[in-house]
């Protein structure tokens, strides 16, 4: 008889500075958006997964933080997370920009991988902002920095992923199915619209406000064609909040229709959403409020 092909499972790390394409990379990945994204540094403050079923395998992507010298005590576990992921995966993907040089972040990451066992594939992201010609010395560089296993061009906004999921396959151990195949993410509801709401700040607001807020739902309530969501933005001070607010509330109107309408999408159903806006100093420093948004994980 035939021999029939074992089932292979695992997880990915996706690791790199922050604003390299991370998480449109995942999103890429999952033909779904389930981790938000803004041209802002520092989006992605948890971990997320996202799921890839195929025939004969199971990948489960991990999105990580950038990592970066932190300045809070938010970014340091941010960080902590980032490379506590390192020996928790079969495969790291170090992901890096085509538009530039390796710089003293990607160096500071490669450094912090010189210990570690795992493979560790390089993705080169945004090859459709370069000409072909510029791709061969950057891949050379990148290769005399570290003994990569895989060193692979991809584009995640032009969904160009250069073999990649057959390359990731390979490296894969015999294992089951972690998830069912309709699944797409491990995240809970509630955490993907509290993000869905913080993706509309980030697009919406300037400077530090981005930074500074942080968003909590309160109450999530399923009805008959309808889920009533009930959620606080909490920014650092109070000028903070004026500015969410907007001139007669125009700023937060706006974040919240569009959070509804994205909300809509993912749940399938039509959504009422409340939202405050609330001073909470400090909160970066407060490990209560870091537990509390998922950051620290319990």
């Amino acid at each position: 008889m035939p021999k029939t092909e074992s089932f292979r499972s695992g997880f990915i790390a996706i690791i790199g500075r922050p604003n390299v394409g991370k998480s449109t990379l995942l999103n890429c990945l999952l033909g779904e958006k389930v981790s938000i994204v803004s041209n802002k540094p520092q989006t992605t403050r948890n971990r997320i997964r996202g799921i890839v079923n195929l025939p004969s395998s199971q990948i489960v992507f991990i999105d990580t933080p950038g990592i970066h010298k932190p300045i809070h005590r938010m970014n340091e576990v941010m960080v902590e997370t980032a490379i506590r992921t390192y020996g928790e995966v079969d495969v790291i993907m170090l992901v890096v920009e085509a538009t530039e040089r390796p710089g003293a972040g990607d160096k500071f990451i490669i450094d912090s991988l010189k210990d570690v066992k795992t493979p560790v594939f390089l993705l080169i992201n945004k090859v459709d902002l370069v000409p072909k010609e510029r791709l061969l010395p950057l891949l050379q560089e990148c290769s005399s920095l570290y003994p990569f296993a895989e060193i692979i061009p991809v584009s995640g906004l032009k969904k160009d992923l250069g073999g990649l999921l057959a390359a990731i396959e390979k490296r894969l151990p015999e294992g089951p199915k972690y998830f069912p195949d309709d699944q797409l993410t491990d995240q809970p509801e509630r955490f993907v619209v509290a993000e869905i709401v913080r993706e509309k700040v980030f697009e919406l607001t300037k400077d530090e406000i981005p930074y500074s807020s942080a968003v909590v739902i309160e109450q999530m309530k399923e009805e008959p064609e309808l889920t009533r969501i009930h959620a606080t933005i909490y920014v650092e001070r109070d000028s903070q909040k004026g500015i969410v607010i907007g001139k007669n509330g125009a700023m937060l109107k706006e974040i919240g229709t569009r959070a509804r309408l994205d909300a809509e999408k993912l749940l399938g159903v039509k959504v009422f959403l409340q939202l405050w806006v609330k001073v909470k100093k400090g909160w970066r420093e407060d490990d209560g409020m870091l537990k509390n948004i998922g950051i620290i994980e319990e």
